[in-house]
């Protein structure tokens, strides 16, 4: 070999050193005590490290049970959607499995033998370098973005992950970890939804039932008061419904800027991520006060999941979007009906087929007659709501504190490429 063949090849050894040393290395933010100084992570393409599993057989949605031995899985939002006795149907080799739907790239990890229902989703088994609760959480944190109605499978599997080696142990450790968190989730979810099942059972018995003027359980000092009286929804509350913006109005969040209360505010509670906002000079110049609202106003969902939500509202100044409503009380002895109107008027809407295409009208709602108690029993049931309303808030907000806390977790355990040590 010429003396000038090896300088270059010297030269190119050298800058391939070069740029090794110069390459960041793959290493979380939070590492636990064991895995300190520990080998730097690896990373590849989700394509690289599952393989898909194809399922003996697909069950239609015609046939699903609403119990059996063995639980259907598909691309519903629902952790299960139905239940089989069909073991020719069941999935059971190489449990956890993931399962990604891929319409909404929800997932899900199933842990115990199953059947696939209809098409929508892909089951991914990962291979020796990966472990399937690891990726299930690495997934989570770094979801794939939905891209309106398609198939993200082709997305899902150019994705690179992040793992430590497998045999070390610490992916396993940190899946245990997160793990551990979503069991709390879970329990704080079921703690809200029984909460949520009480009050319906509640109002249930609090409210009369169709064709009779009184309810069923009346607090003591109100056994004796008669009959409740049919009054106009029109006469007794005021519907101001919200104004049309473009989404082309919406700012971020600034000095000298209002929150526009969409459909989804009310829907979840205020609780999205993705709020919007509008210039107050823009509220000024078109003079859309009567629109405003504070803190203590019921707002309505005009569209919705189940054709209608209630939320009083405690965010501070803000103004409504079209397909939402402000309801306030004509009369001040009154007031305390607000916090039963949804109970009052749900079965209204109900006999006349209304909300069951998700929408409302405010010329519709303005015509339900409803029964109602004299104020003194209107406040007594309100109270006694509210109650249940501040304990059913309380134990969300820590629900969603839960789920920050993952959030926050998963920031530290999980490296970024951009944040990767040097």
């Amino acid at each position: 070999m010429s003396s000038k063949s090896k300088n270059l090849r010297s030269f190119a050894s050298s800058r391939e050193t070069k740029n090794e040393k110069a390459k960041p290395a793959l290493v979380p933010k939070l590492r636990f005590p064991e895995f300190r100084g520990a080998k730097a992570w690896e990373s590849g393409k989700i394509d690289d490290l599952v393989d898909t599993v194809t399922p003996p057989k697909k069950l239609p949605t015609s046939i699903y049970a609403s119990s059996g031995e063995f639980p259907i899985i598909d691309q519903s939002q629902s952790a299960i959607c139905g239940w089989t006795d069909d073991n020719e149907a069941l999935i059971q080799e190489g449990l956890p499995l993931i399962v990604f739907e891929d319409h909404t790239c929800i997932l899900k990890l199933i842990d115990r033998p199953f059947a696939q229902g209809a098409d929508g989703i892909k089951i991914l088994k990962s291979r020796s370098k990966v472990g399937t609760p690891f990726l299930f959480q690495f997934l989570s944190h770094r979801p794939v973005v939905t891209e309106e109605y398609k198939r993200h499978y082709s997305i899902l599997k150019e994705k690179v992950v992040f793992f430590p080696e497998f045999k070390s142990g610490e992916q396993q450790k940190i899946a245990e970890c997160l793990s551990s968190v979503d069991e709390l989730m879970a329990a704080q979810a079921r703690k809200v939804d029984a909460l949520k099942t009480h009050k319906k059972g509640l109002m249930q018995q609090l409210f009369p039932r169709e064709g009779e003027t009184q309810p069923r359980l009346r607090f003591p000092e109100f056994q004796n008061a008669g009959e409740w009286k049919e009054e106009k929804l029109d006469d007794l509350v005021h519907l101001q419904d919200g104004f049309a913006f473009k989404s082309t109005d919406f700012v971020k969040e600034g000095e000298g800027t209002t929150q526009v209360i969409r459909i989804t505010d009310i829907n979840n509670r205020n609780t999205n991520e993705d709020k919007v906002f509008i210039p107050n000079e823009f509220l000024e110049r078109n003079k859309l006060g009567k629109y405003g609202v504070d803190d203590g106003d019921l707002l309505l969902s005009l569209t919705g999941a189940a054709g209608f939500n209630f939320f009083f509202w405690n965010g501070g100044p803000a103004t409504i979007n079209q397909r939402t409503a402000k309801v306030t009380a004509k009369r001040k002895s009154d007031y305390a009906l607000l916090p039963l109107l949804e109970a009052l008027i749900h079965e209204k809407i109900n006999e006349r087929g209304e909300g069951q295409n998700n929408n409302l009208s405010k010329e519709f709602l303005s015509t339900i007659v409803v029964l109602v108690p004299e104020p003194p029993e209107q406040q007594r049931i309100a109270t006694c709501l509210s109650s249940l309303d501040a304990l059913i808030t309380a134990e969300t907000q820590k629900h969603e504190a839960l789920k920050t806390h993952k959030k926050g977790l998963m920031q530290q355990l999980f490296p970024s490429p951009e944040e990767s040590t040097p």
